[in-house]
């Protein structure tokens, strides 16, 4: 018996023209349609459409805004008559809160579903409130409703798996870790420079920070650490691309120091350039489960300094760039060792490191996730 493979991802907060989720969930696309799956994308938008893509048919469901340029689908029934017309062989959710019900839809039609998890709640809502520890049980609470609701959890790092360790085991929930990728042809480095240490001829020392400027991101850690260099003395820059509520609280921390903010970079390519310009990219959050901007920092063969937690530690090792604790003067610290070391090799590494995730390797792993729920495996022939 030969059975089409058929794949609807749902996606709910995603941002509307850039954002990891947005990214992961459009390559993740490709890659099933490129394998010859039939793919249904679900999203929020301003009105009710559909349009027939060569990566599968996009369903539009009318959603208010929330505020930032996201929508909200608030009415998860209307996913459902999506569905009920696609008849998925499985589902993938790339929402743990808002889009629950459709999973509860899921399992009383014996449709499998898979959740990929795209953030630490507890930590995301404290770094974004300054809270530590008031939401932690009711998060606790929601994620044993999580992991009893889907046939599969896939978390992208050791970070982000350990937040379901104990409640995943104690619901016979299975664990899968799929580390999400980067596009090495669209992210990749410039002509080498003539130099193997220090800084331009200028002397400045160039540094670049890409994201959403909003504060559960930490983009005012980034600017700190520039700060705290101009502080000291050395001669450097920032550059910041990315859009998000935070920006007047992000030039006040900035002050008098060479902090610029371009906002929004329009292309792909446009923003390689932009990065791979830089002598090191600094992606500090230390509640990322992974961290898209650090592989496309890599792959542009600029070297990365994060935090010495969270998911992005775990995509830079010492050939590739550095790591802190999340404060201004560790950060800042980190930056100068980077600085000291012989140019040319940590390009080299840092493009390295980022070769080890192709998004090819993370939509194969995801295909064959869906395989084992949807008990398609070993008996499914995806047509060429």
């Amino acid at each position: 018996m030969v059975c089409a493979v058929r794949i609807a991802q749902l996606a709910n907060f995603i941002g509307p023209a850039s954002g990891g989720v947005r990214t992961a969930v459009a390559a993740m696309g490709r890659g099933y349609a490129d394998a010859g799956v039939e793919r249904l994308l679900v999203v929020p938008g301003p009105a009710d459409g559909v349009e027939e893509t060569d990566a599968g048919t996009v369903v539009s469901v009318r959603a208010p805004r929330v505020g930032g340029g996201y929508r909200l689908i608030v009415e998860p029934w209307r996913v459902v008559d999506a569905l009920e017309r696609f008849a998925p062989t499985s589902v993938e959710l790339h929402d743990k809160t808002t889009l629950l019900p459709v999973a509860m839809w899921a399992r009383r039609q014996g449709v499998a579903t898979v959740l990929l998890s795209h953030e630490r709640l507890s930590d995301m809502l404290a770094m974004r409130t300054g809270l530590d520890t008031s939401a932690r049980a009711p998060i606790a609470l929601l994620n044993r409703v999580v992991v009893r609701s889907v046939d599969r959890l896939v978390v992208t790092s050791g970070y982000a798996e350990r937040e379901f360790r104990s409640v995943a085991a104690s619901a016979r929930c299975p664990v899968t870790r799929v580390p999400l990728g980067v596009d090495l042809e669209t992210f990749r480095p410039v002509l080498a420079r003539q130099r193997d240490t220090g800084p331009r001829d200028d002397g400045v020392l160039r540094l670049v920070h890409v994201g959403r400027l909003s504060r559960e991101k930490s983009p005012h850690l980034a600017v700190a650490t520039a700060v705290e260099l101009h502080r000291r003395g050395v001669p450097v820059r920032l550059d910041v691309y990315g859009e998000g509520p935070h920006l007047d609280e992000l030039r006040a921390v900035a002050g008098s120091a060479p902090v610029t903010f371009h906002g929004f970079v329009a292309g792909r390519d446009a923003l390689r350039r932009r990065i791979a310009d830089a002598d090191v990219a600094l992606s500090v959050c230390p509640g990322e489960t992974f961290g898209l901007a650090v592989l496309e920092a890599l792959a542009c063969g600029t070297p990365v300094v994060t935090a010495d937690r969270g998911g992005a530690r775990e995509l830079v090792d010492v050939t590739s760039g550095g790591w802190a604790a999340p404060y201004p003067a560790a950060l800042a610290d980190a930056v100068l060792d980077l600085a000291a070391r012989p140019r040319e090799h940590l390009r080299a590494g840092a493009r390295r490191r980022a070769e080890h995730y192709p998004w090819s390797a993370a939509t194969e792993a995801m295909l064959a996730v869906h395989g084992e729920v949807s008990g398609l495996t070993n008996r499914t022939r995806v047509s060429a």
